[in-house]
């Protein structure tokens, strides 16, 4: 483990962006000496005996000559690989569940001025799809291919498989930074990753499908689909490192990333001012946990108490004025799954109301930090050669329920939120103690004037934000592009705009063919023909086709889960659901007439939609979509190639820090034991032994004034403490905690095994109690498991985090060998749940 560790000014808004780098900007401060920048980039050294330089192609022919001695010969040099004189600058900037109706040029009334000045120095393209997940979109972002041939069905939890579906992008759909760095551009990735197959991403590797292997010269960030934002799972390079202050010290993930990114890009204009870099940004905001200082959530205290049908009504009418949307654009319905706003009671409408405060000021602290960013290019004199692309990578997510949610892990273990404990975390939302996510009203509020939202290819969930800036490469300023793109066509884009054509092969694996088509021809021409045709969609079993302006819609289980007596979760489709579906569940939209999908046209213009039936199953053919996977949770828990195999015992050794779950131990619902080896001093000892998880949930071994205790955090609406009844002695000993189920879990209600606990020191009892519940199904979203300390959010309250153990651990045995009382189906069940947040 390795601890990141720098010095941070009191604020981040105001500094010198240069002096993030701790680069001198008047030169470089080498062996104690400052070296004019100017003479470092010198090249012409005439007293070196060499009246030029010569350089040719690496790989070709050596045009030197080699004599016998240095005398008769003459030297030639492979030529750096340096990026055409001019080469723009390429950031991508990737919003997180942001729906089409959230940021402020796209109507809404949350402040995001540093957005809305790129859309109106640039383009705002109204009429860019993706796929309605986030980790499916990514990778066509980054490929310039479909989710599909990606083997990106899903997110990479849900994996199965098929080629398809198999969660491994293949080596031959490079990623834009492969193409890029072998090109002379550096390339870096900063935030939200989520493209390494989840038993890839501990410390065991492998590393070759992490940032550094796919083409990044430079990361930082988190490779998971969320994390807490402000006690992230941070990940620099390849190792992991802790953040750089304490959320009392005023720390946020958001202008941590912001902070790297603008240090990443200043270390290398200030070596190599002319060479180009691309950086791909993702900050994972505005994905739960919905977290931001105080301050920026009270900005809007009072602005959405009257609701979310009063929020569509307004951004629907603001979106017309804009030209967002076409005048002829009728708002979709009331959602079915969606309350109405007036028929709640008023706590209930006081509790909503101060979780989208929460979001909109997470997003305008968002648009803040990216401001910062594009200040600091501009500063730099970057900002006009720089191709900005701004998207986000589906609609707004539902994963927060009917309810929403002050602890989401509430819902991933199905236990159901209580309306008077989240009124009491009212005051607190957004801070580090709840993991928090709004409930689906604003979801569908957020996607106007469309229907539904992320995970369906309804335009809810698949019709996003998109907005180029790039001044000396477009022309007009403030324009809108209404021509159908897809996240594939921004990869071929760039190259185009760059004047680069794709690799044929990149490390000697032979490349396939980009399947996005450049947009770059819109640019300078509002009027311009979109390229793009035809664009099947899939995710989850919900399917979509578009082609020349028609859009037919086949949504499963149906238009919403009350009109399908569904619910939110595991949904089976079986081979004569589909036969019925095919035969009349398809719905068909003309956009030119109905952008927001609200006139089914299936049953007036059949000839039409059976033709656009047949086309996404030849688009599926060709693009691996099959076969169709409606499974939640189910798919999340298929066997998959692992490391190394399950086993009985489990050895960590100090300094072990949080292994991700599905690489970690399984203690949940099953016998086990916790055996620390200690060396204890004298004058005794105190600190964590073993933790797993956070302040969401999770469990803690730890000593404090002098007893031994185990701490049980369920899912954060209760604490099980047992402690000893007598100190731990000194000196070599082993520290114990024994778990014994007494009962079966009710993994449907939320309940994990019910047992007894024991602690021992040495072959010693010196305390047990009760377990009256546990957590059924996931450990925690606050951390994975650590030896030694908790780094994270605290697993308990009865200490503060790290807690380091002041004693010496010498390695923590897990026991996993006694009879499980889950079955087999149970523990699948399970572990699919772990991957649900990682969307």
């Amino acid at each position: 483990m390795v601890t990141q560790k720098r010095s941070h000014p009191a604020s981040s808004e105001n500094r010198d962006p240069l002096q993030t780098t701790g680069i001198n900007r008047r030169g470089l401060l080498l062996g104690g000496s400052l070296i004019a920048a100017s003479a470092v980039a010198t090249t012409a050294f005439p007293n070196a005996g060499y009246a030029e330089l010569k350089e040719y192609p690496p790989g070709t022919t050596f045009p030197g000559r080699i004599g016998r001695t240095i005398d008769e010969s003459q030297p030639a040099w492979p030529a750096p690989i340096v990026a055409k004189p001019g080469s723009p600058n390429v950031l991508f900037i990737v919003l997180d569940d942001t729906g089409f109706g959230q940021l402020g040029c796209y109507g809404s009334p949350i402040n995001t001025p540093n957005i809305n000045r790129l859309a109106e120095g640039g383009l705002l393209y109204t009429n860019m799809h993706t796929t309605a997940l986030c980790s499916p979109t990514r990778s066509c972002i980054l490929t310039g291919r479909n989710h599909h041939s990606n083997a990106m069905a899903c997110i990479t939890e849900g994996s199965t498989g098929y080629p398809g579906s198999n969660g491994l992008i293949p080596f031959e759909n490079g990623f834009l930074s492969e193409m890029l760095v072998g090109q002379g551009y550096s390339t870096f990735a900063v935030g939200k990753w989520h493209l390494t197959p989840a038993e890839q991403i501990s410390a065991a590797g492998p590393y070759n499908r992490w940032p550094l292997g796919r083409g990044f010269e430079r990361y930082y960030g988190f490779l998971s689909g969320d994390t807490s934002q402000y006690y992230p799972d941070l990940v620099y390079d390849n190792r992991q490192v802790e953040p750089p202050k304490t959320p009392e010290e005023g720390y946020h993930l958001t202008p941590d990333l912001v902070d790297k990114a603008i240090g990443f890009i200043a270390d290398t204009k200030q070596l190599a001012p002319e060479k180009p870099f691309f950086l791909y940004l993702a900050t994972g905001a505005q994905h739960a946990p919905h977290q931001v200082p105080k301050e920026w959530a009270d900005k809007y205290k009072g602005k959405f108490d009257d609701g979310w049908d009063a929020y569509r009504e307004k951004v629907f009418a603001k979106q017309k004025e804009l030209g967002v949307i076409p005048q002829n654009t009728v708002l979709s319905r009331h959602d079915p799954d969606v309350q109405d706003w007036g028929q709640l009671p008023a706590d209930e409408r006081k509790l909503y109301a101060r979780m989208m405060e929460v979001f909109a000021g997470f997003l305008e602290h968002t648009d803040h930090h990216i401001g910062r960013l594009v200040d600091f290019l501009e500063q730099m004199g970057e900002l006009d050669n720089t191709l900005i692309m701004l998207i986000s990578d589906n609609g707004a997510s539902a994963e927060g329920g009917p309810h929403g949610s002050v602890n989401e892990n509430k819902f991933f273990n199905n236990v159901p939120d209580d309306l008077q404990q989240n009124l009491q975390a009212l005051d607190e939302l957004g801070g580090p103690k709840y993991f928090n996510h709004y409930a689906w009203g604003w979801t569908f509020a957020g996607d106007t004037p469309f229907k539904r939202w992320k995970r369906e290819t309804f335009r809810g969930g698949v019709s996003d934000a998109f907005l180029v800036h790039w001044p000396k490469g477009i022309e007009p300023k403030g324009g809108v592009r209404t021509q159908f793109a897809h996240a594939i066509d921004m990869v071929p884009t760039v190259l185009e705009a760059l004047e680069i054509s794709p690799p044929k092969d990149i490390r000697g694996v032979t490349q396939s063919p980009i399947e996005g088509v450049s947009f770059a021809h819109t640019f300078n021409d509002a009027a311009a023909a979109s390229k793009h045709d035809t664009q099947y969609f899939e995710m989850f079993a919900h399917r979509a086709i578009y082609h020349d302006g028609w859009r037919a819609v086949c949504p499963f289980p149906g238009d919403s889960f009350a009109e399908a007596k569904a619910s939110f979760g595991e949904l089976t489709l079986t081979e004569d659901k589909l036969r019925e579906l095919d035969a009349k569940g398809w719905e068909l939209y003309n956009l030119t007439e109905d952008p927001a999908e609200t006139n089914n046209l299936a049953e007036t213009h059949r000839a039409k939609l059976i033709e656009m039936i047949a086309l996404w199953y030849v688009e599926a053919g060709r693009y691996d979509v099959l076969p169709l996977d409606s499974r939640g949770t189910a798919r999340f828990a298929d066997p998959r190639p692992q490391l190394t195999k399950e086993r009985d015992t489990y050895v960590y050794y100090p300094g072990t820090q949080s292994v991700p779950e599905n690489v970690a131990v399984k203690v949940l619902n099953r016998a086990h034991t916790i055996s620390a080896d200690v060396d204890v001093p004298s004058e005794g000892a105190e600190g964590v032994l073993i933790c797993h998880g956070g302040n969401t949930g999770g469990y803690t071994l730890f000593v404090k004034d002098g007893k031994l205790h185990y701490v049980h955090n369920y899912v954060s609406a209760e604490e099980f403490d047992i402690a000893s009844t007598e100190s731990i002695p000194t000196g070599k000993l082993t520290l114990r905690y024994e778990f014994e189920p007494t009962g079966k879990p009710d993994l449907a209600h939320g309940k994990g095994t019910p047992g007894k606990g024991r602690l021992f020191a040495n072959e010693t009892l010196i305390g047990q109690g009760e377990l009256p519940v546990t957590i059924p199904l996931l450990i925690g979203l606050g951390g994975g498991l650590s030896v030694g300390r908790n780094p994270g959010s605290p697993v308990s309250e009865l200490y503060t985090p790290p807690f380091a153990f002041t004693g010496k651990i010498f390695k923590v045995t897990v026991d996993v060998s006694g009879k499980s009382t889950q079955s087999a189906e149970e523990q699948h069940k399970a572990a699919a749940m772990a991957a649900m947040k990682r969307q």
